[in-house]
């Protein structure tokens, strides 16, 4: 007498199982996340090596910081917007824009204020440096235009939480 075996299903293996459709958002995001990324690394470096050469030929250590901080800011600006379009635009599920303006703005705008009060901070010891007070009008504004901004924030927070707990309620 035979003895009959069933087949075993063979699983599918679980790359196949967690593969998603190709998506022409999340290449994009992908490709986006990886310029920012590059472009960020980049700044970084090239402001740095430009500091440290310019500190050797001038030894002027207050420009050399200038440079660093210039530099440091912008490349944390471009980071900063490479790990978001990463995380909101490189997931693949349905988006909700108010959620996802809710979770991305607060964090990019806040960057960009803090970049702007560092900038025009930075402006403004090097004006007075240079003895350049009629030009702290150009600082002056960077900075209230960086309150400004921190202001319009925080409206815009308020009214989404506001706008939750009126959903919510009904």
């Amino acid at each position: 007498m035979t003895q009959m075996t069933q087949p075993v299903p063979v699983p599918a293996s679980r790359s196949a199982v967690n593969e998603q459709p190709f998506s022409i958002t999340a290449l994009f995001a992908s490709a986006f996340t990886l310029v920012f990324f590059a472009m960020s690394a980049i700044v970084l470096c090239s402001s740095v090596y430009r500091a440290i050469v310019f500190f050797i030929q001038t030894q002027d250590f207050t420009q050399f910081t200038i440079q660093i901080v210039n530099g440091g800011i912008i490349a944390m600006a471009l980071f900063e917007l490479a790990t978001v379009i990463a995380a909101e635009y490189g997931r693949e599920r349905s988006h909700d824009v108010i959620t996802m303006m809710k979770r991305t703005l607060p964090r990019f705008i806040g960057t960009v204020a803090i970049a702007l009060a560092l900038e025009g901070l930075m402006m403004v010891i090097k004006y007075s440096q240079l003895d350049l007070a009629g030009n702290l009008y150009y600082p002056v504004a960077i900075i209230v235009s960086a309150a400004i901004l921190l202001i319009a924030l925080g409206v815009f927070i308020r009214f989404a939480e506001s706008s939750d707990s009126t959903v919510a309620e009904s």
